[in-house]
This record gives structure tokens, C-alpha cells and sequence, in this order.
């Protein structure tokens, strides 16, 4: 097969992976809501885990990780007629297409989740590392402050931090990769950073089970 078809092939089929509502899904099948009309009105993971607890949360999780690793994963098994750096460019670009679908779903009126679980699941893909590093920081930032969000923008921006400095990778593909996951986290939070700056956003908490039950 040509590689211009496996590339139409791939990065259509990562929008349409991407834009599995998990979410949406999950809240709407499990417990009739709309997981955007309640809690932070985001349909990601961490407001699954805030309105629905974590036996609806992880499994979105999980599955949104899933949605971004699988596309780079894919990409590096297409028998590519492309260097590698051009390939590693391809891995990219599918992650991205994934995680656009997750942002703006086809499934769910393209009101979907801010793409973090999804970009993490690319960095697993391209550069584990990195992305544990990052994770370890979104971690610590959460136990310190409780804001979801802030761990959010701390983890995106730690990523090509490490991937330069800490780690020295010189890879131009996953440098690019790093600096624009740090911008698209900082825009797809950009409601969050008015918030924390006006001392109004939500810190973490998660809802009991029979709330929704």
C-alpha cells in the first residue's frame, strides 16, 4: 500500500479513535448525566473521577491514555518508504490527530475533554522518560495545592524541560513535540489559569458513589 494512503488511512483513524466521548459515554450509559453539565463541566478523566468517583474515572483514563499511545504505536509498525526522523514526525502527527478528536469529538458535538490524558499517552509512546518525569511533577503539584489543573499546566510545561535538559534529547521532532504540548495544555486550560489568577477555581475533591446512584 502507498504511504500516502496508510498516512490518510492513519491520521483519519486517530481523529475517529480520539473521538471516543469516554466520558460522555460513560456518565450517560452508567448513570444518565451528561458529565459536562456538572462538576467542571469537562469531559476528561479527572472530572469523571470529581463527580463520578474512580471506578468511572480510571477506566476513562485509562482509555484516554490509550487513545494517544495507540496512534504512535500504530504509526511505527507502517512499513514507511521515509527516514526515521520522518517517521517519528508521522508518529506525531497521528498522536495528534488523536488528540484533536479528543478535544473536539465528532461523537459528541466536538465538546470534548482538554487532550492531557491523551497527550500522555503519546509521550508514553515517543519518550517514556519524559513523560514519567512530568507525571511525578503533576503529582506533586496536585498533593501540594489539590488543583488539578495547575498539575496539569506544571506537568506540560516540566515535559520538554526534561526531554532537553534532563534527558538531552536532541531528536528536533520530539523537542517540537514538547514545546507545543506545552502550549496546547496552557490553551486548553486558559479558563482554568482565570480562575486559579481570581482565586475561584475548584480544588479536587470527588463526589460520594451514592450521589449519583
Amino acid at each position: 500500500m502507498d504511504s500516502i494512503v496508510y498516512l490518510i488511512l492513519g491520521i483519519t483513524g486517530s481523529y475517529l479513535l480520539g473521538s471516543i466521548p469516554t466520558a460522555v459515554w460513560v456518565g450517560k450509559w452508567f448513570f444518565s448525566l451528561d458529565i459536562r453539565e456538572h462538576g467542571s463541566g469537562n469531559a476528561g478523566a479527572t472530572n469523571t473521577v470529581r463527580v463520578l468517583g474512580p471506578r468511572a474515572g480510571i477506566p476513562v483514563l485509562i482509555f484516554d491514555i490509550t487513545k494517544g499511545w495507540f496512534p504512535v504505536f500504530i504509526a511505527s509498525k507502517i512499513p514507511w518508504s521515509y527516514s526515521p526522523e520522518t517517521v517519528e514526525y508521522l508518529q506525531i502527527l497521528f498522536g495528534l490527530a488523536a488528540v484533536l478528536g479528543h478535544v473536539y469529538p465528532v461523537f459528541a458535538g466536538f465538546r470534548g475533554g482538554k487532550g492531557v490524558g491523551t497527550l500522555a499517552g503519546m509521550s508514553i509512546g515517543l519518550f517514556p522518560l519524559a513523560f514519567l518525569s512530568s507525571l511525578l511533577t503533576f503529582i506533586v503539584v496536585i498533593y501540594l495545592t489539590r488543583y488539578v489543573s495547575l498539575g496539569s499546566i506544571a506537568a506540560g510545561i516540566a515535559f520538554p524541560v526534561f526531554l532537553v535538559f534532563v534527558f538531552k534529547n536532541n531528536s528536533m521532532p520530539l523537542v517540537l513535540l514538547g514545546f507545543f504540548a506545552s502550549s496546547f495544555i496552557i490553551y486548553t486550560h486558559r479558563s482554568n489559569i482565570r480562575k486559579l489568577l481570581k482565586g475561584t477555581e475548584n480544588k479536587f475533591t470527588l463526589k460520594t458513589k451514592k450521589e449519583y446512584s
